[in-house]
């Protein structure tokens, strides 16, 4: 067993600076003696102070001192894992790391259809066959559930030679699929199941969560601690236990991937949020899950408001949901969820996540009475000032199933391939050569070699004059879409 109180990142900077050593190589700003004083006023001299070099700063010329590697056995230990490592691009690089250390060129994977941008991203970059497993889409809600297990069993029976499985667990929604399930499925069939945790890194340090990928079974999973955990932006680790996913192998293709320069930052505030979880995680979110579920119930109490809760969890629905997310129903306020996220910001100066008919925010241990009193004060005037809101034009969100549609193309050879820009109404039959996603979440609406079909044309050009932002898009507009030429 570890030492659980100790931080090897965090003590190694504090060793750095007792040394008082004079740097002569990166980073330039040599601890903020660089930087422009009105770029501290703003940030912090302690920022940069922080901001040292892994290799020669943290550690010695040959890693001697295996500061980071330490800091990693603590994070695996912490959270019941074989092994763990972090990565300082977020998890948008380290599911594309997962992925091409268990698939190749040419080669298949299974695919949750409700699949975050990066994920496509990996597709194309790799030449990986997706086999798109479709999630279950709530017609009532519009939004989509996490596939189940016999939707890979029957992807497999299909596909046999996949070489594994990607599941994405929880949503943006907070509702999360039957990983054990899942990984029985995959393991029946001899191959891994990796499963995108990013909403999840404080699953493991509670039990009144919904389950942690690595005691639900999957062999690799990846957290982005800087969501629900407390880390800054671009904290992310990979979760490894057993020996379907090779450890050598994931490092080789996250070294082809990854920075190698790699920031002190994230590794300090991953080191630290683990110790601060394993010593207060129980009792942190022992009061986090009651201050959401206290606030679940202010909010529900709200005229023309609806907050998700756990009539979800049905067959063909969520097999569980996450307590500290409150997915709040706006529609019946005559409002846009994009035009209510505008409208908090701008007038109350509370942000929140939104889609075209709902608000989304997360109850962390970082939040308390206050902040949460400031979310349904922010709601209780909504309702009152809602009608001052220019009514919103419609989005056509298209019926059931509409969504799932063809693939023609390898996602590389259509990213790749010669394309042209056509207008909305000549794109229907023709075969995308671009990620198209709404944001948020960012699921992507069109994938690359995905035959494109009328009602999803009308979903995403209805959107954009409704609010809903499409940023990987050429036409971000969306009246016209690029297409294999």
């Amino acid at each position: 067993m570890g030492d659980q109180t100790r931080v090897p990142v965090l003590e190694a900077l504090e060793r750095f600076r007792e040394r008082g050593d004079t740097p002569f190589g990166p980073p330039g700003h040599r601890q903020g003696r660089g930087v422009d004083p009105r770029v501290l006023d703003v940030l912090g001299r302690d920022l940069f102070a922080a901001d040292v070099l892994a290799m020669g700063g943290l550690d010695d010329r040959r890693m001697s001192q295996g500061v980071v590697t330490q800091a990693q056995e603590l994070m695996a230990e912490a959270v019941r894992a074989d092994q763990a490592f972090f990565s300082t691009c977020g998890s948008s690089l380290s599911v594309k790391t997962a992925m091409i250390s268990v698939a190749g060129p040419g080669e298949k994977l299974l695919v949750s259809r409700n699949a975050h941008k990066s994920v496509v991203a990996g597709l194309i970059l790799a030449g990986i066959v997706p086999v798109w497993v479709h999630p279950h889409f709530d017609q009532e809600r519009e939004l989509a559930h996490p596939p189940e297990p016999a939707d890979f069993a029957a992807a497999f029976d299909a596909h046999p030679d996949a070489k594994g499985a990607l599941l994405i667990t929880p949503t943006d929604y907070g509702t999360c699929a039957d990983i054990q399930g899942v990984a029985e499925v995959c393991h029946s069939h001899g191959v891994p199941l990796l499963v995108d945790e990013a909403w999840g890194a404080h699953l493991p340090f509670h039990p009144r969560l919904p389950a942690w990928g690595m005691d639900a079974g999957a062999d690799l999973v990846v957290t982005s601690v800087h969501k629900m955990g407390a880390a800054v932006e671009q904290s992310s680790v990979f979760h490894v236990q057993g020996d379907r996913v090779s450890a050598e192998v994931l490092k080789q293709r996250e070294d082809l991937l990854g920075t190698t320069s790699p920031s002190s930052l994230v590794y300090a505030t991953l080191d630290g949020w683990r110790r601060h979880m394993v010593e207060h995680g129980y009792a942190l979110l022992e009061d986090t899950i009651g201050l959401a579920e206290q606030t679940r119930e202010r909010i529900d109490a709200l005229p023309g408001l609806s907050v998700m809760g756990r009539e979800t969890v049905a067959p063909g629905q969520a097999f569980d949901i996450d307590p500290l997310k409150l997915v709040i129903d706006v529609h019946e306020l005559g409002v846009s969820g994009f035009q209510a996220a505008e409208w908090a910001r701008a007038a109350c100066h509370v942000d929140v996540a939104s889609d075209q008919r709902r608000l989304t925010a997360e109850i962390l241990i970082a939040d308390d009475e206050r902040t949460a009193t400031r979310l349904v004060d922010m709601l209780t005037r909504l309702i009152d000032e809602h009608d001052r809101i220019e009514s919103p034009p419609p989005v056509h969100v298209p019926p059931l199933g509409a969504l799932e549609l063809e693939t023609v193309m390898r996602p590389r050879d259509a990213f790749f391939a010669r394309a042209e820009h056509v207008k909305i109404e000549d794109a229907v039959g023709r075969v995308a050569a671009e990620t198209v996603s709404p944001y948020p979440p960012g699921v992507p609406v069109l994938v690359p070699g995905e035959r494109i079909t009328a009602e999803v044309l009308t979903y995403l050009s209805s959107g954009p004059p409704a609010g809903m932002l499409l940023p990987d898009a050429a036409d971000s507009s969306f009246e016209t879409v690029r297409v294999v030429a």
